[in-house]
């Protein structure tokens, strides 16, 4: 039983992903006002946010703000568009989704490369 509800929830977190894929593609079209833009970039911005108005630490209501409060600000985000962009940005976003994703190995090296310089940095600081 615990299984099913995983898999429900992963199913859940993928159409989640893809609407917030979607609205990011929606929110470059010329066709969507400024207004839906910035309230758009709003939501994308709180959901990969790490703060939240709720901190995921607080049980129950820390991830409940998350699973209420996206998904509204998403039904908002796409009920301000055009219906015909929302399904035009809809499909890209299913069709780059199901791609092979690219990896961009040098770029993830630099990254760990600023982090490690940045925890030798650190650790020097406190120790020498």
């Amino acid at each position: 039983m615990g299984n099913i509800n995983l898999r429900k929830w992963k199913v859940y977190a993928k159409k989640l992903k893809g609407e917030l894929y979607t609205l990011y593609l929606a929110n470059k079209h010329p066709k969507v006002p400024w207004y839906t833009k910035i309230f758009s970039i709003c939501v994308v911005a709180y959901a990969f946010s790490p703060v939240d108005l709720v901190p995921d630490f607080i049980p129950i209501l820390g991830y409940l703000d998350d699973l209420i409060l996206v998904p509204l600000g998403i039904y908002f985000a796409f009920k301000m568009m055009p219906g015909d962009v929302v399904k035009e940005c809809r499909k890209e976003a299913e069709r780059l989704m199901n791609q092979a994703k690219p990896r961009n190995w040098i770029t993830g090296g630099l990254i760990i490369i600023l982090w490690m310089l940045i925890a030798l940095w650190i650790m020097e600081r406190l120790f020498f």
